[in-house]
């Protein structure tokens, strides 16, 4: 009985179908992209993202800094079940987690701003399965008074 058994055809056609319509999990990150302060002060760099995953303990954040007259990237913080701080180079006592994962929000704060702290400040999430998504930037300038 040929007419009752759906074709192999058919079966590749719907699948096809369905691929197109199934969502693509990946991590968004929202940032100000650009964000000016003053001299001395603390700023806090916004960063949240929405996740088609929920959220636990597989969560992972990492900042970085690439300098406005260039040079290498740097390594400014990292999360992970808890906060990291860096342990030693220019971002050493000088920034903390201000971020709350459950809300989205994985922000920190930058204390005692330089003006050698001028540059591009990057947030990546990973939240797996969701792992794929464009880096949040933050271009920063540090200004007079």
């Amino acid at each position: 009985m040929y007419g009752k058994s759906p074709s192999r055809a058919g079966l590749l056609l719907l699948g096809i179908q369905l691929t197109a319509f199934w969502p693509i999990a990946a991590v968004e990150i929202y940032t100000s992209q650009a964000l000016e302060a003053v001299n001395g002060t603390d700023v806090r760099l916004k960063c949240t993202f929405s996740s088609f995953a929920p959220v636990g303990d597989a969560l992972t954040v990492t900042w970085n800094f690439r300098p406005r007259d260039g040079g290498p990237e740097q390594f400014v913080f990292y999360y992970h079940v808890d906060p990291f701080k860096p342990m030693s180079g220019r971002f050493k006592d000088r920034v903390v987690w201000d971020g709350n994962p459950e809300r989205y929000d994985v922000s920190i704060i930058l204390w005692k701003l330089q003006f050698d702290d001028n540059g591009t400040y990057t947030c990546q999430v990973k939240n797996p399965p969701d792992v794929d998504g464009l880096i949040g930037e933050i271009r920063l300038s540090v200004v007079h008074t």
